[in-house]
């Protein structure tokens, strides 16, 4: 390793307690300055925690403000509508969580008289919440000595511990929570999960390079390390062989007439479930075929497509499938009477309604998959009246 530094062992028993000390010490020097950690109330836990499964810290901040600016407790967001929930949701992806964070206020409003349940067990009853969520909001708002085992932990555990199996088995989870449990400390539980979650954003990172190989002396826990005294530290952890994504074609229609553009809505299941976008069909069409398209759209608001011109490609990375997208501006007629006043009142609107360019930007939520078909509306001259 070309240092000095001795090598003790894994932490076992009234070891963990001390390595437990270890790291409480290195995050009381260290600790990420976080805006639901200066006020770390259980709804402003819950919401952090639930925005920062699958998406980046510094993504997330903005998100955390605007939401809480909205929605600032738990009866409000109770109260909110779907649409507005998921307008605010607009970019994190994973619009699930979204639905299911409204449907948990709900609940917690109606069973619990607001209030949010203080232990992990109760919590994960709630629409949303799994085992690592309410672990992290017990832990952290009520106090509770229970880990919060995500991949960070996972990933500590492993190297800690020289742990070869898969970690995301359940089995592994097992051991990571027994292993935990002995060293985390009986009046600091919150911060004993924090303090991992750090050490594994910023030290004890994924396999292309933890801290530790170029700094050993960067990590609070390095003493006790098998995975560092073997040399193994970018082999663990062992991860499942990933899925190869599904690539699906895919031809966007962006439908416009005068300063609208007809949307729809997707089915109440599935992928992006519920949420608004620009109607579009599988496989890559020619321009007469989308046009052909477009015209079953948007005859039923008594449009008549009239030109088209080709948009940009774009590309969009979900899970388990990616999606290859050609696009077309399809700019059609005035709205015919008797129906130009209901649809533009909004009263024609089940599944498909013609919004106005400016609400695409603050009341519908329209996925990201159709980001570069959103921005390409904003280089479009639209007159009101015309």
């Amino acid at each position: 390793m070309g240092n000095d530094l001795r090598i003790e062992k894994p932490p076992s028993g009234a070891d963990r307690a001390e390595a437990g000390r270890k790291l409480l010490e290195w995050y009381d020097k260290n600790r990420r300055s976080l805006p639901w950690r200066e006020d770390p109330s259980p709804y402003h836990v819950w919401i952090s925690e639930i925005m920062l499964q699958q998406t980046r810290v510094e993504a997330v901040k903005g998100y955390y403000r605007r939401f809480l600016d909205s929605l600032p407790d738990v009866r409000t967001l109770a109260e909110a509508d779907e649409d507005t929930c998921l307008k605010l949701w607009e970019g994190l992806g994973y619009y699930s969580r979204a639905r299911n964070l409204r449907l948990a206020a709900q609940e917690i409003v109606s069973r619990y008289e607001g209030r949010m349940p203080g232990t992990s067990a109760e919590l994960k009853k709630l629409p949303g919440i799994g085992a690592y969520t309410a672990a992290a909001v017990a832990s952290i708002a009520f106090g509770e000595k229970v880990p919060a085992i995500d991949g960070n932990l996972l990933r500590i555990f492993s190297r800690l511990t020289l742990y070869e199996e898969d970690v995301r088995k359940p089995a592994a989870m097992r051991s990571a929570e027994r292993f935990y449990l002995e060293m985390m400390p009986e009046d600091r539980p919150g911060d004993f999960n924090q303090a991992l979650m750090d050490l594994g954003a910023g030290i004890c990172t994924p396999r292309e390079g933890p801290v530790c190989l170029d700094d050993p002396s960067s990590c609070p826990l390095r003493p006790f390390c098998l995975a560092f005294a073997a040399g193994r530290s970018r082999s663990l952890p062992v991860l499942p062989v990933k899925k190869e994504r599904r690539k699906e074609k895919r031809t966007i229609l962006v439908i416009q007439s005068e300063n609208r553009i007809l949307l729809r809505k997707r089915p109440p299941k599935g992928l992006l479930a519920g949420m608004w976008e620009f109607p579009n069909e599988e496989g890559w069409l020619t321009a007469d075929e989308a046009l052909r398209k477009a015209l079953s759209y948007s005859s039923s608001c008594g449009l008549e497509p009239l030109r088209i011109t080709v948009l940009p490609e774009s590309r969009h990375i979900f899970t388990h499938r990616e999606w290859l997208m050609h696009g077309f501006l399809i700019t059609a007629g005035s709205f015919p009477e008797p129906l130009a006043a209901d649809w533009k009142s909004g009263a024609k609107k089940q599944t498909t309604l013609m919004a106005e360019v400016s609400d695409l930007q603050n009341k519908y939520a329209i996925p990201s998959a159709y980001s570069v078909y959103l921005a390409s509306l904003n280089s479009l001259d639209y007159k009101r009246g015309q």
